[in-house]
């Protein structure tokens, strides 16, 4: 295992894109449970892309057009969703123990779907791994699972720190209604401007 594919995966996870606004959003917004639910969403929804990336599937997504912009927009469209979705959701929240909590399964569903729909995440599997594996060695596949469960590993630790943290400072931020609302349109305006980038994204 390189330093370099350790100091590089670290940035590529630990710079806010939508899995972290999305577990963010959790943690401030339904508690430490729903934060480390959605954190296991997005890891789970990178599993598709590490397939992917070992099969050669994302060959097709690097070149193919067509491929690309259906993924693309379906990405678009649901990062919109959850936009709206965002806003939509203006139930006064109150302490944790107070309210149900939300369904894991809904949680991790919309965590994989937010990871699942973005094709520069394939893009990323396809360009990054080879870099660190010889595909002439016998274990190569072995290998791009290995670096893959690390990714994997430190998409889930990095996430939980986020959302955690959004969590632990929940209280302070319920108790202001007003700066609640701000932070619904903050997220909402970060999805939308993420759906932005990606429907600008090039191949």
């Amino acid at each position: 295992m390189s330093i370099a594919f350790l100091v590089t995966t670290l940035i590529v996870v630990a710079t806010p894109g939508t899995g972290a606004i999305y577990t963010l959003s959790a943690g401030l917004s339904h508690g430490r449970r729903a934060s480390v639910v959605a954190t296991i969403g997005c890891t789970l929804g990178t599993v598709p892309h590490m397939v992917a990336a070992i099969t050669g599937m994302a060959a097709l997504l690097h070149t193919s057009a067509t491929a690309f912009q259906l993924v693309k927009y379906l990405g678009v469209a649901y990062l919109l969703y959850m936009a709206w979705a965002t806003l939509k959701d203006t139930d006064p929240i109150v302490a944790e123990e107070e309210t149900a909590p939300r369904p894991a399964g809904r949680v991790i569903a919309s965590g994989v779907l937010i990871n699942l729909l973005n094709p520069k995440l394939t893009i990323f599997f396809f360009a990054f791994l080879p870099q660190f594996v010889d595909t002439g060695e016998p274990g190569h596949v072995l290998r791009m699972l290995e670096l893959s469960g690390v990714f994997m590993l430190v998409t889930l630790a990095v996430f939980a720190a986020y959302g955690v943290c959004a969590a632990s400072v929940r209280d302070h931020v319920t108790a202001r209604p007003r700066m609640m609302a701000w932070l619904r349109r903050g997220f909402a305006g970060s999805f939308v401007a993420l759906g932005a980038k990606l429907a600008l994204a090039a191949r």
